[in-house]
């Protein structure tokens, strides 16, 4: 199933760089599901991991990191680190991974599976200020809105990579740190699941 899914989703949607490819097929993505959803964790949908979250498809997985090109010298932070699936594929690739997590079960699931990492308990769209400035952001989810607060956690020329809600599309995108500005541009279409706490607030109407 994990060969299936590199050749018939990853390789066809135009991810091919060698350390992903490997990545994907070393690492059992059924370990970051729960025992019932196991037969699954393949499939090019996002499958439920409990707690209201979902683990991305692997396309959005493999797209993301092809997107966001981590070097061994970078400092990143990951929001929405789930069961930890993205954090395993990303620990050996980089210096060091800050991953953020807001569900204590999720985190738990996520701190027994993968080893280097940094965990923190702490909403999303708060990020972790304090162990920043960051070389990259991931956000494995889908966002209306980037918070200024989590703009703010990049360095100077940073990268950032997320998903975008565009009303019922799914986006991936990307953007770089101009001083104050990030100006997220869209990348490709891909399913991906919202994470809480990106909401765009919605102006009263009669």
């Amino acid at each position: 199933m994990r060969r299936h899914m590199v050749d018939s989703q990853l390789r066809t949607s135009g991810v091919s760089q060698p350390w992903i490819i490997q990545a994907m097929l070393e690492l059992q993505r059924e370990s970051f599901v729960p025992a019932e959803r196991a037969a699954i964790a393949y499939r090019d949908r996002p499958v439920d991991i409990g707690a209201g979250r979902m683990l991305n498809p692997p396309l959005a997985a493999g797209l993301m990191l092809s997107a966001a090109e981590p070097e061994p010298s970078d400092h990143v932070l990951l929001i929405g680190a789930g069961t930890g699936y993205l954090a395993a594929l990303l620990v050996g690739r980089v210096r060091s991974l800050v991953a953020v997590e807001e569900q204590p079960e999720l985190l738990v699931s996520a701190k027994q599976s993968v080893a280097g990492v940094e965990w923190v308990e702490a909403p999303l769209n708060v990020g972790a200020a304090d162990k920043g400035p960051y070389d990259l952001i991931i956000i494995d989810g889908a966002v209306e809105i980037l918070p200024d607060t989590i703009k703010a956690q990049l360095k100077e020329g940073g990268r950032i990579v997320t998903g975008l809600c565009d009303g019922p599309a799914r986006r991936l995108a990307s953007a770089n740190r101009h001083g104050d500005h990030v100006a997220l541009r869209t990348i490709a279409d891909t399913e991906i699941a919202p994470l809480p706490g990106f909401a765009r607030v919605r102006e009263f109407s009669f």
